[in-house]
């Protein structure tokens, strides 16, 4: 956790921070960008659907801090708010999300500091995805400050149950009928189901596609 540490000590204000964020979000998302044009390029497939990114407000960051119990300062910001700059990649399959995590994880100049698998392990509330914390070197005219980034990767299906959860959470602020929270969790097993079923069907359209190929004497190549 030294880079955050070191990022804390070299900012003045929190108008530098906003500004270290926004250029690390741009930095990611060109690398994101470029990452599945080579992939389309190779393979003839896209494994991102769209990308969605933003940065908290500093009344937002206030927020999170106070709930933290943790005065309110810069340092506690960048040492406990570790999604302050975040980006969310929405794929198709579940296969795409540990593919595209895979290649982030091998950018040298990207450095992982955190993985959580929500998928393989969800939260009580039935939330799904996968993130990653990383950070990225941003090249200031006098300095190089490393910045932190927090990645969220999950299927569409995934994505519209999180944004409906997210919705309830602030509707009811924290505190919803355990009627409701009961049938969210109920949603996120129909998600899951849903994803492994598209999934299947996608692996049957490209086995469909191979052996349609070898009878018309062409070569076929798997991108899935």
């Amino acid at each position: 956790m030294d880079a955050p540490q070191k990022l804390s000590e070299d900012v003045e204000s929190w108008e530098t921070m906003m500004f270290l964020y926004n250029s690390a979000i741009k930095e990611v998302g060109t690398k994101l960008e470029i990452l599945n044009d080579e992939f389309q390029y190779v393979h003839q497939y896209n494994p991102i659907e769209y990308i969605k990114s933003r940065v908290k407000s500093p009344e937002s960051i206030c927020k999170k801090l106070k709930r933290y119990g943790k005065e309110v300062s810069i340092e506690n910001m960048v040492t406990y708010v570790h999604d302050i700059a975040g980006i969310r990649i929405v794929c198709s399959f579940t296969s795409d999300i540990y593919r595209i995590a895979d290649m982030i994880g091998r950018q040298n100049d990207l450095t992982v500091v955190s993985l959580k698998d929500y998928i393989r392990n969800p939260k009580e509330s039935g939330y799904k995805s996968y993130h990653m914390l990383v950070t990225v070197p941003i090249f200031l005219s006098d300095r190089v400050v490393n910045t932190s980034v927090e990645i969220q990767i999950r299927t569409m299906a995934m994505d519209f149950w999180a944004s409906l959860e997210h919705k309830i959470y602030y509707k009811f602020e924290g505190n919803a009928p355990d009627y409701i929270s009961s049938d969210l969790r109920e949603c996120s097993d129909i998600v899951s189901q849903l994803d492994e079923k598209m999934l299947s069907l996608n692996n049957a359209i490209l086995i469909a596609k191979e052996q349609q190929a070898k009878n018309q004497g062409r070569t076929f190549i798997r991108t899935k």
